[in-house]
């Protein structure tokens, strides 16, 4: 489970212009009164979000006397997602309530993803005389509204606009969102931050053509997180407008986010021209993300100059993370260097199995390289991810006969010593390499294909090949597509661990549809159904009988309407929808929810209270202050398992420099929970560095996975559940790498 596409609601007393306020790290956050919303009426809220239950009950609580009542039951109607809740709350937007209670409606909105909703929020923004919060949120509705009209998966089950009708309605919304930029760009004097930062947002969602342009006047502006957004903006939409700002940017400003964005969105267009200010940057920049950053663009621009300073940098990082054992954040900076120096060295050596004959430069690299080599391995005991992948791609040859190597000592070696041989990380790592050689280009020697494939399914019938590395190996051996792969797929929909046969369900569904699959996932189907901890499986299968289009897989689909999980439900009658078999949407129901009235009496009492947590690691501790208004189950879910021990002795599997580190499985491979899903509580809390957020493989997914950012994060805003944030110990965030232990969690309410 991470963050994904893959794929966020201020509670009753956040000022949106308190959440949108950059706080640093070591600030805690301030306490807020205790919830001005009556008990039994919040119960009554949390309850109806909880099992995503919309009634009259909740309509009638949109109209109380008590605006932080209209308030919350605004929130919750978008948590719920119900598009029969779309009027009301454009009522509620329309009118003359007060501005919380007006932005928050926005807010709603934009969770539900309906797109009924759509030609009132543009009415709306064509008026610019509203407060800047109720704009802002406004403009942030149409985006998410946008992207789920783009993604062709309307968010509501009601919703049956016509595929041509759709794309009328998203190039209005687009042009509505672009007129709200540039009016903001257009003003004078006092443009609306809020507006411009939400707008920035949006067009990521919505991706409306001819962007740029607008994008690039915000690069001027003197506020540094509004010159970062607009950079992060240019990045993820892969635009070159700005790389001339960009590549000044890099160079001479203050601030590291605005700089590692630069960098970001100069390695997204593969900037030549900016290959000594990167270099310059990723061996010299003080703030590690900055660094990071321009490690990674040099990497896209393949440009082989970087190599030897790139080799001599990573030989020093890694000695510095072997002297000092502590020190993390070399480990992880020397791991993307090493990422980046396999596409900088990518086909540029000359590579026999045999004999090398060195000139030039090589005859410099070489040495260099060993030396690097040399460090890596005297400071880890296992196989990396990035080195398996880095040498496959510099040097293809040689990393086979390293591999075959590998395998035939391994078969000397007995199955209790080092993990190194037989452990999760290694194995997967060792596939990452092999599957690495199948997509070269060009292409290794055909007998380079075939015995990495060769050795690829060996891994697969080894019996002391761990289970949890399975799904991993079956992704590596599906690069080669190999004869039989399908039958050996359908046998692996048959074993036992989820996770394995979510992977060949997901393989499976990538194949041309065929009747001997349909009838394979049609017979595992109702074992998936019945899965007790995971719905992976069923979730997967679901989707590769969609892509079979026959009558039988949708007979099949519907037998998922049965379900007791309320996930498989929502998937079955989304693709029968998809599907044109029907609209089933009266079948999703309410959510079965694990929780009592006391626990949610249990959760609300946390409100206005000091909540904290302190994680213990292998390299110290940190202090997560919670944040019970915001997300009050989501908070209650995390100290229920955090007393009971669960995260004691958990590796922290997932660690990716200036974004975040990720923790809470049990499993180790980032597809671990706790054996049942708790819902989303989207807040309007923004993913700041330091932000505490719930990691999802979709909506409702989350469970115990949990992780903390490098830096902000606009475009996870309003998609993932923010729950806390960290108020002392980010220095022991920042130097937590892949595989640190979680020692133990204590949790403090006072």
């Amino acid at each position: 489970m991470q963050l994904g596409s893959y794929r966020t609601t201020l509670c009753a007393s956040l000022l949106l212009v308190a959440s949108l306020t950059t706080a640093t790290a070591q600030q805690p956050r301030a306490n807020r009164p205790v919830s001005a919303i009556p008990t039994n009426i919040l119960l009554r809220i949390i309850r109806a979000e909880d099992e995503r239950r919309w009634n009259k009950d909740l309509a009638f609580l949109l109209a109380n006397k008590n605006a932080q009542v209209r308030k919350r039951a605004a929130l919750a109607a978008g948590r719920i997602g119900d598009e029969r809740a779309v009027p009301a709350l454009l009522d509620l937007l329309r009118g003359v309530d007060n501005t919380d209670v007006r932005q928050v409606a926005a807010f709603a909105l934009g969770e539900i993803e309906s797109p009924v909703s759509a030609e009132g929020l543009i009415a709306l923004l064509e008026d610019t005389r509203p407060p800047g919060e109720v704009r802002a949120r406004e403009v942030e509705a149409l985006g998410k509204i946008g992207a789920a009209l783009l993604s062709g998966a309307p968010a509501s089950d009601d919703q049956a606009t016509t595929p041509k009708a759709e794309d009328k309605q998203l190039a209005k919304i687009r042009s509505a969102i672009l007129d709200v930029l540039k009016f903001e760009a257009g003003r004078r004097s006092m443009p609306d931050r809020s507006s411009i930062l939400l707008g920035l947002t949006a067009v990521l969602r919505a991706k409306p053509e001819g962007v740029g342009p607008i994008i690039v006047r915000f690069l001027g502006y003197s506020d540094p997180r509004i010159v970062a957004d607009a950079l992060n903006a240019l990045a993820r939409l892969r635009l070159k407008d700005g790389n001339e700002d960009a590549r000044r940017l890099l160079v001479k400003h203050d601030d590291p986010i605005v700089r590692a964005n630069a960098a970001r969105v100069l390695a997204a267009t593969e900037d030549k021209q900016a290959f000594d200010a990167l270099l310059a940057r990723a061996l010299n920049d003080y703030d590690l993300r900055v660094r990071v950053s321009a490690i990674r663009a040099l990497g896209s621009l393949k440009d082989a100059r970087a190599a030897l300073p790139m080799i001599r940098r990573g030989t020093e990082l890694f000695r510095l993370a072997q002297l000092r054992s502590g020190n993390g954040a070399s480990r992880n900076e020397g791991l993307e260097t090493l990422a980046a120096l396999g596409l900088v060295l990518s086909g540029k050596l000359t590579d026999t199995t045999a004999t090398r004959i060195l000139t030039g430069e090589d005859a410099v690299l070489e040495p260099e390289l060993m030396l690097l080599a040399f460090s890596f391995r005297a400071m880890t005991s296992e196989n990396i991810l990035e080195d398996e992948v880095a040498r496959a791609r510099i040097r293809p040859s040689e990393y086979l006969e390293y591999q075959k190597g590998f395998e035939a000592a391994r078969e000397q070696i007995p199955e209790r010593l080092p993990r190194v041989v037989y452990g999760f990380s290694s194995t997967s790592a060792r596939a990452a390499g092999l599957a690495e050689l199948g997509r070269l280009k060009p292409q290794p020697p055909e007998h380079v294909l075939e015995e990495s494939q060769s050795l690829l399914r060996r891994m697969l019938d080894d019996r002391r090949t761990p289970l949890f590395a399975v799904p991993n190996i079956l992704n590596a051996y599906a690069v080669y597509k190999p004869k039989g792969f399908v039958d050996l797929l359908r046998d692996y929909l048959k074993q036992s661990d989820v996770i394995v046969r979510a992977t060949a369900a997901e393989l499976i569904g990538g194949q041309p549809p065929d009747e001997a699959n349909a009838r394979t996932l049609i017979e595992a189907l109702p074992r998936a159904i019945q899965d007790k901890d995971l719905n992976d499986a069923a979730l997967a299968i679901l989707d590769a009988l969609a892509k079979q289009k026959s009558a039988a897989a949708n007979e099949a689909i519907k037998t998922a309407l049965d379900s007791s999980d309320h996930l498989i439900r929502r998937k079955a009658v989304a693709l029968l929808k998809a599907n044109r078999v029907g609209d089933f949407s009266n079948r999703i129901g309410t959510v079965k929810t694990r929780n009592m009235e006391a626990d949610y009496r249990r959760a609300i009492a946390r409100i206005g209270k000091h909540v904290t947590a302190t994680v213990v690691t292998s390299k110290g501790a940190f202090s997560i202050e919670f944040l019970p208004e915001d997300a009050p189950l989501t908070v209650d879910n995390f100290i229920q398992l955090a007393r009971k021990g669960y995260f004691n002795g958990q590796t922290i599997p997932r660690v990716v420099p200036n974004f975040v580190i990720q923790a809470g499985d049990p499993r180790g491979d980032t597809n671990g929970g706790p054996g049942y899903q708790i819902r989303c509580e989207i807040n309007e809390v923004p993913y700041e560095r330091a932000a505490v957020g719930m990691a999802l493989s979709g909506k409702d997914t989350g469970g115990s996975q949990w992780f903390v950012t490098h830096s902000p994060q606009p475009h996870l805003d309003g998609g993932y559940t923010v729950f806390g944030r960290v108020i002392r110990g980010m220095d022991v965030v920042d130097n937590i790498a892949r595989g640190d232990i979680i020692r133990r969690v204590v949790v403090n309410e006072q």
